[in-house]
């Protein structure tokens, strides 16, 4: 079993503790050190840097996307998409879905981390398509919550709806920090006792 680390301090970190607003210029000092280190990927764009570029920094965040590439040649670059939402607040068209995945692998994305925060897999389903039409690496996601309707049998279900979608990897989003070390214990054991898939914890 190979255990790799995926970073993510250009993306989630600063949006989780201040609001996105880490610039592009504040990333590249340190770009060499982090495409040394040997993780597996590094989360660097998606989620809410996209909209955070443009509305408050005022900055590109496609060439935010080449110049990082351009700095961290060996570590594949990882990013969030909200699936058919993408990177805004709405759904968008299937062909606007494939063609943002076409130009977001052009422009150097590797590794897609694709979630629904409903856990539809349908709103999952073209992005992810698009993303291994265009030869890049597609995670399906577990956007990870407890309540009565959420049981074990309702996470394995998605992931095997996933899987039937095709994806090259299944992770378990934690984003509020609530999946517990016997919840988690119980999750992936099932879930690698059913599927020959690899998983990823985001905690």
């Amino acid at each position: 079993m190979t255990v790799a680390i995926t970073d993510v301090v250009l993306r989630d970190a600063h949006q989780s503790l201040f609001a996105t607003r880490l610039r592009l210029d504040d990333m590249l000092p340190i770009a060499a050190q982090l495409d040394d280190v040997g993780y597996g990927s590094l989360e660097c764009w998606g989620g809410a840097t996209f909209d955070a570029c443009i509305r408050f920094l005022g900055e590109d965040p496609w060439l935010r996307l080449r110049e990082l590439k351009k700095a961290m040649p060996k570590t594949p670059l990882q990013m969030l998409l909200r699936g058919q939402n993408l990177l805004g607040y709405r759904h968008y068209a299937d062909d606007v879905v494939e063609r943002f995945v076409e130009r977001a692998v052009k422009n150097g994305m590797d590794v897609f981390r694709v979630f629904d925060a409903m856990n539809d897999p349908r709103n999952m389903k073209a992005a992810l398509q698009a993303v291994r039409s265009h030869g890049a690496h597609a995670q399906g996601t577990l956007s990870y919550t407890t309540s009565p309707a959420h049981t074990l049998q309702t996470w394995l279900d998605l992931t095997e709806q996933l899987l039937e979608t095709g994806v090259d990897s299944i992770a378990i989003k934690d984003m509020s920090g609530i999946l517990t070390p016997v919840a988690a214990y119980e999750l992936v054991s099932e879930i690698k006792k059913r599927y020959d898939v690899r998983l990823h914890l985001h905690c």
